[in-house]
């Protein structure tokens, strides 16, 4: 491209623009933001009882949406292509019992500010009678192996002279 031609194309703006499917509001971030940072200022600003963002895509009409991933950095990917975020309500099933709000986030003094608790779960009970049958079983297991391999070492001598005899 010639100077002129570089000059007379539209410069894409120093920011990305994400349309929360929530709110239907738009938010602005600047250019090399990573996706969970705007995630979780998303979630953030939504009204009590809006589904949250689980993660942004940048989709076009036709074509397959790309997933920005947690650490991924928001591109615009030209014309066409629109960020958005999709939330618990485009996906039924998908995130249910873990209610993720937010990713953690590194705020720019260096400190980590972990988002994800800002809903609370009942949480099951951590020892169940399934987990101490496994426990048990694994044991058992362990101490048979154990005699197995007792009984090796014990009839090795006898096992060394029996070959060397044949030969």
């Amino acid at each position: 491209m010639s100077e002129a031609e570089q000059a007379n194309s539209p410069k894409p703006p120093p920011y990305l623009e994400v349309l929360c499917k929530s709110s239907g509001k738009k938010t602005r971030f600047a250019a090399g933001t990573k996706a969970g940072f705007a995630v979780s200022l998303i979630n953030r600003k939504l009204g009590i009882g809006a589904p949250v963002a689980l993660h942004i895509e940048s989709f076009r009409e036709g074509e397959e949406p790309i997933i920005f991933g947690p650490d991924a950095v928001l591109v615009n990917y030209g014309n066409g292509w629109n960020l958005q975020t999709v939330n618990e309500m485009d996906f039924p099933g998908i995130g249910k019992g873990k209610h993720v709000r937010g990713f953690p986030t590194q705020l720019p003094n260096g400190k980590n500010v972990d988002l994800t608790n800002s809903r609370k779960m009942v949480s099951k009970p951590g020892i169940s009678f399934l987990y101490i049958a496994k426990v048990l079983l694994a044991f058992v297991l362990m101490f048979m192996l154990a005699g197995v391999f007792m009984l090796a070492l014990d009839n090795l001598p006898k096992l060394i002279l029996l070959f060397n005899s044949s030969m």
